[in-house]
């Protein structure tokens, strides 16, 4: 009886740490992101410090997380 008791709580713990780290990882984006005239979403990558916008006109646009600011444009072929 008291091995069961054990068991199930230990799989409680468990569950409950898994829930604990899997709803922490909620990543943070500006309201608003400001593209350059013209051009239009179509994917969205999120690094450590940096998201990278692909645009509809062949551009990937990288910018700082944390100012918001355009760090580098990279033009696809």
């Amino acid at each position: 009886m008291l091995l069961t008791a054990v068991m199930i709580g230990g799989v409680l713990v468990t569950f409950a740490l898994i829930v604990i780290r899997l709803t922490d990882r909620t990543p943070t984006l500006p309201d608003e992101i400001a593209l350059p005239d013209g051009a239009k979403a179509q994917a969205l990558t999120i690094g450590s410090n940096w998201y990278a916008v692909v645009t509809n006109d062949n551009r990937i646009l990288i910018f700082d997380k944390t100012t918001g600011r355009q760090r580098q444009e990279i033009k696809l072929d």
